[in-house]
């Protein structure tokens, strides 16, 4: 009976470590809003299913030795942060498109802490954080997931490293998104403050005895709130899309992990 529940520890605990260290990149379940016993306790149900759903009919087998069981440990934890990583790379170049944004309103001083970045965020960055949380359970983004979950032990074998070349490239790839992302969302208030500074340039050498930048500076934060407001239709089917477009993204790189 012993030598049936050790083995079958063993890998419920490497499945379980999988899934927790997912968890710690993924977006929402990472946030430090969100309670660590109960991600936790979601890791551990996840692993039971996964276990007696998919591992237990596929035979897979361990080594018990102390020295094998830190090794494969370590291969999930990283295939985890692997995949949760990808995850989030949309909710990162949002919160970079919030800074490019906040800066050209000058606003940049306005910066509040971001917990799920555990870095300092502008105003208006955590404003867009916060319309891409609410589409991705608009959108069962949560589901990802779980079908992350599924597909990566079905597809990476516990204990594969999964560091592998073509999964390195794309990471590479899709890290390349986050400053893509940022620059398509905030272009069109980029692009109106280029021109309203080009206007102060010009209005500072028509009239000198005007103090242009004291003038306009509380003008262009109206303006851009007004931009902002206005664009807002635009950002959420944006981030729409890229939302339900990026599960086959985050297929293609487990695929290459399996690789």
């Amino acid at each position: 009976m012993t030598d049936i529940l050790i083995p079958d520890f063993v890998i419920t605990l490497l499945i379980f470590l999988r899934i927790i260290a997912m968890f710690s990149a993924a977006p929402i379940l990472s946030h430090k809003a969100f309670p660590v016993l109960g991600r936790i306790l979601i890791a551990a149900v996840l692993a039971y299913i996964s276990f007696i759903t998919i591992i237990k009919t596929t035979n897979v087998h361990v080594e018990l030795d102390f020295v094998s069981i830190v090794l494969n440990g370590v291969k999930e934890v990283i295939t985890g942060l692997m995949i949760g990583f990808m995850l989030n790379i949309i909710f990162y170049g949002i919160d970079f498109a919030g800074v490019l944004i906040g800066i050209d309103m000058g606003l940049s001083m306005a910066s509040v802490m971001n917990p799920m970045m555990e870095t300092e965020s502008t105003a208006i960055g955590e404003l867009l954080n916060i319309f891409g949380t609410l589409l991705f359970f608009l959108i069962n983004g949560h589901h990802y997931l779980i079908r992350a979950i599924v597909v990566s032990f079905k597809v990476i074998s516990i204990g594969k490293y999964t560091v592998t070349e073509p999964a390195f490239q794309l990471l590479i790839k899709y890290s390349a998104m986050i400053f893509i992302i940022a620059i398509k969302m905030a272009a069109p208030i980029m692009v109106s403050f280029f021109l309203i500074n080009l206007a102060e340039g010009i209005i500072s050498r028509a009239i000198p005895q005007m103090q242009v930048f004291f003038v306009t500076q509380p003008l262009k934060i109206g303006i851009g709130f007004i931009l902002l407001i206005a664009s807002l239709p635009v950002y959420v089917y944006f981030i729409n899309n890229l939302l339900s477009s990026f599960e086959n993204s985050l297929y293609e790189l487990i695929r290459a992990m399996g690789t």
